[in-house]
């Protein structure tokens, strides 16, 4: 009798030990993307604004792509970022990711010198990301091209999917798009389009990452449409 009293014990204790464990990550690295609701004011969203960084600042050739790899560091996509940037969700200080973008160093920070580093948004964001689980969500956003502005949807694109690699200090290419006078000369002579609608003759882009939308593409089309306008 006295045995059977300690095991119902012990079993409800495990039961109420487990039931307020954490579970900052639902679903397994290997899921596919959880989400598509509208976006959430409060929320970073791994898809919508997390990859675009990695990817534009970080994964490129030489540096954290599949073919260069440094340290064993891939940060092409969910898996690779999770996995060999040893991200868990809710502890910014695990692995070296937020600590290397965040060093005060020239020799440790990432990206490293010439390259610019993260804006303090950009930081704030990666943060914030990893503080809500490092899950691999995404939300739908919209797609504005109804008044399309080089200061907003543009220069917005620009900063999220091209000027890790195209900035004044790392002109890859030979390109900046960290600029007006830069972003408008390649928009005009058609190198802006083709590169990111992937046409035949161009360098695909963003090297390394996903095709921009069909509503990405519109938005640049539109601005070139109207003269590629400082407005």
């Amino acid at each position: 009798m006295k045995k059977s009293v300690v095991l119902i014990f012990l079993f409800i204790l495990t039961f109420v030990a487990c039931k307020h464990l954490p579970s900052l990550t639902p679903h397994g690295p290997n899921d596919p993307p959880v989400g598509g609701a509208p976006c959430n004011a409060d929320t970073v969203y791994f898809q919508n604004d997390i990859l675009p960084i990695f990817q534009s600042s970080c994964a490129k050739s030489g540096c954290h792509n599949a073919a260069s790899h440094r340290e064993g560091i891939i940060l092409t996509d969910y898996n690779n970022i999770i996995s060999t940037g040893e991200i868990r969700g809710g502890d910014p200080s695990h692995g070296n990711i937020y600590s290397t973008i965040t060093s005060s160093s020239s020799s440790d920070i990432m990206p490293p010198p010439p390259d610019a580093p993260l804006t303090a948004d950009q930081i704030a964001k990666i943060l914030k990301w990893i503080e809500q689980g490092a899950l691999n969500n995404y939300c739908d956003g919209g797609c504005d091209t109804v008044d399309v502005k080089y200061s907003l949807q543009v220069k917005t694109l620009l900063a999220n999917k091209c000027i890790g690699c195209h900035n004044t200090a790392s002109t890859g290419g030979g390109i900046s798009l960290d600029n007006y006078s830069g972003a408008s000369s390649v928009a005009i002579d058609g190198r802006l389009i083709g590169s990111v609608s992937h046409a035949t003759g161009y360098i695909q882009m963003p090297q390394g990452g996903s095709k921009l939308s069909a509503c990405e593409i519109k938005i640049f089309q539109l601005w070139l449409d109207a003269g590629a306008p400082n407005n």
